[in-house]
């Protein structure tokens, strides 16, 4: 899952969202350096990482690349997803997305300062772009697939893979409507934890 899976997936409130969202940007063990609700969050995103890479809809996915691209597969894989999750927001949630999206990023901006620097330019760009809301839209993918490629220490152009997604979309969305509402279970079940 990539950003906007696990800001859904982390539950209704503001800070484990955030936590969510941060759950790729800060790595090593969490030491209470945050507020706890934050570091939940977090820890739900690995949980969610390890869960959902363990399920067959994510091994499925690897599946449509040639085996020289499956290296990069679990990274579509996460973009992808979002796609999926955006553009059939009204079917899997309650809220409007644009709503949803908006008032995350009223919420990232104050505690702006506790964000790290990565943090902090998204919270800075996202909404000028409507970032969030842009997953849903297939014609954004591949500017999004070519930025994630850009950030490898050797650049890989991600966006070739648009044309396989493009032709395996209806296996690929079906394996994700069969994931999303055990994902859904899974995050549930584990924030009644806290």
């Amino acid at each position: 899952m990539n950003y906007l899976a696990h800001i859904a997936l982390s539950g209704p409130e503001r800070e484990h969202q955030i936590g969510g969202f941060l759950g790729d940007f800060i790595k090593g063990s969490l030491r209470g350096e945050r507020p706890v609700a934050i570091e939940q969050g977090i820890a739900l995103h690995r949980q969610i990482d390890r869960w959902g890479d363990s399920q067959p809809e994510v091994a499925n996915f690897y599946r449509y690349f040639d085996p020289s691209w499956r290296r990069y597969a679990g990274i579509v894989c996460d973009i992808y997803f979002d796609h999926l999750l955006a553009k059939h927001w009204q079917k899997l949630r309650r809220d409007e997305l644009d709503n949803f999206c908006c008032q995350f990023y009223t919420d990232l901006a104050e505690v702006f300062e506790l964000l790290p620097e990565g943090a902090q330019r998204f919270a800075q760009t996202a909404p000028k772009n409507s970032w969030l809301q842009g997953y849903q839209y297939f014609h954004h993918l591949p500017v999004i697939l070519h930025r994630v490629g850009q950030r490898f220490k050797k650049p890989v152009a991600l966006e070739q893979l648009v044309n396989d997604l493009s032709y395996n979309h209806d296996a690929i969305e079906k394996d994700f409507f069969s994931l999303f509402p055990r994902l859904q279970a899974f995050s549930d079940q584990q924030r009644q934890l806290w």
